[in-house]
């Protein structure tokens, strides 16, 4: 046998040997941003088609591929519709992730699918509307000709725009619609959660189960400085909890949303980086951890489970929202909320009357006022109750607008002395450079003379 023969044969044993090593070692120890991959690719992937009714290989050419990072496009999925389980791994093989649904809670990501493929939860019963009816109580709309001229402009609605919802004095004057989206498709609003879940605290605060001064709010805090973190502080983001929210690596924020079944259990277990009070951070941890503990007011697991649909979702006539929690049981505060365009602006409408509905005074008198009051360390950035304010120097939002926002340009600006939402959802990432800004100035003239 030749010496270069014996080199190929050499050399090619040594590159099957690192194949099989590098194999192993995906297969029994992958690194965490793979499963952070796979448990985004797994949990999106189910939700969408679930909840949304959508196809697994579109969510997952398009949604998933969302981030931009090459890795994701080695991403194989399949759906187990028997079980209501979808699996995700690189290249079909390494470093998988489960994402389960369960009825009524939506999909969590777990390494333990088995233990919630029973768990079903009984929603409660939200009558349906009269298609003969104007909305919100109905389904019929009145399309006013200059918004639907806005709406038709796509530099203004932004590329991958899925639903736009324009509501003013209380009736929708305006919608449009993506490519294989409609009036009924459920959509994400990512961090727009956050406002829905501060809503919950804020029916739970007027019912007196809570109070937004409380403090010592946790047994494991007792002991040191983090008992004098109150709720209030929680919701403005002022808590002084050590919480990276860096989406392109192995942060905090990726750990508890794709490797973490406890995912408030694990914000709890972070350290204090300021006094609580002095800084502000944004955190979708502290959103999460805020849902735990509004859901800790209540001694029955199965009543505070129910109490969205309950205390908001029915009363609002939001028939499509599902309001996803972890596989510990713990509503996701921070980002995962599905709602159609229109039970959105259902909830836009809420926020803009005061959080009064049909009358009804949900909310405590002032507790939207706190949405739309800067909170004391964000530069007037954000406000003390999980909303956004205007950035500052911007001037195309009229004046008066603050906001719900989310991840991919997801967005419900809300005027109350217009009376006018403004609902935009879409897959926009950031990198686009979209600004609703010049929509909603569009908007706004349009509907100056609306009755």
């Amino acid at each position: 046998m030749s010496w270069a023969v014996r080199s190929v044969k050499v050399v090619s044993l040594g590159v099957l040997a690192l194949m099989i090593g590098g194999g192993a070692w995906l297969h029994f120890q992958p690194p965490e941003l793979l499963r952070v991959g796979s448990g985004y690719a797994a949990k999106i992937v189910c939700s969408n088609v679930f909840i949304a009714g959508r196809a697994a290989d579109e969510v997952l050419s398009t949604d998933v591929q969302a981030p931009g990072n090459p890795l994701l496009r080695l991403m194989h999925v399949s759906v187990d519709w028997d079980r209501k389980v979808v699996h995700a791994a690189l290249l079909g093989a390494f470093a998988s992730s489960d994402a389960v649904y369960r009825e009524g809670l939506g999909c969590a990501v777990t390494e333990r699918p088995e233990a919630l493929e029973a768990l079903r939860v009984t929603r409660e019963s939200i009558p349906s509307s009269d298609p003969s009816g104007p909305w919100p109580e109905g389904e019929v709309i009145e399309s006013n000709p200059q918004v639907a001229e806005v709406l038709s402009d796509e530099a203004l609605t932004g590329k991958g725009m899925r639903a736009v919802v324009v509501v003013k004095n209380g009736r929708i004057i305006g919608e449009a619609y993506g490519a294989g989206f409609s009036k009924d498709t459920p959509l994400l609003g990512w961090s727009m959660t956050k406002t829905v879940n501060a809503a919950v605290i804020g029916r739970l605060v007027a019912e007196g189960r809570i109070s937004l001064d409380a403090r010592d709010l946790l047994p494991q805090w007792r002991s040191d400085a983090r008992r004098d973190i109150t709720l209030g502080q929680l919701a403005a983001m002022e808590s002084g909890l050590l919480f990276n929210e860096d989406y392109g690596t192995v942060a905090d924020v990726t750990r508890m949303l794709f490797l973490e079944d406890d995912m408030a259990g694990f914000v709890a277990s972070r350290p204090l980086e300021a006094p609580p009070g002095t800084r502000f951070s944004y955190s979708s941890g502290t959103s999460v951890l805020l849902s735990r503990l509004w859901m800790n007011s209540f001694a029955d697991p199965a009543e505070a489970t129910a109490y969205p649909d309950r205390s908001l979702f029915a009363p609002l006539g939001m028939r499509s929202a599902v309001f996803e929690a972890d596989a510990a049981g713990t509503f996701a505060g921070s980002s995962y909320l599905y709602a159609t365009g229109r039970d959105w602006a259902r909830f836009g409408l809420f926020l803009a009357h005061d959080g009064v509905w049909q009358g009804e005074r949900l909310l405590p008198e002032g507790f939207v006022g706190t949405m739309q009051a800067p909170n004391a360390h964000s530069g007037g950035r954000f406000s003390k109750m999980q909303t956004w304010l205007p950035n500052p120097g911007q001037t195309l939002a009229p004046a008066g607008t603050f906001f719900m926002r989310g991840h991919d340009g997801q967005t419900i600006a809300i005027n109350p002395t217009l009376d006018l939402v403004v609902v935009r959802l879409g897959l926009t990432p950031s990198r686009s450079g979209y600004d609703s800004g010049p929509m909603l100035a569009a908007i706004a003239k349009a509907t100056e003379a609306a009755p």
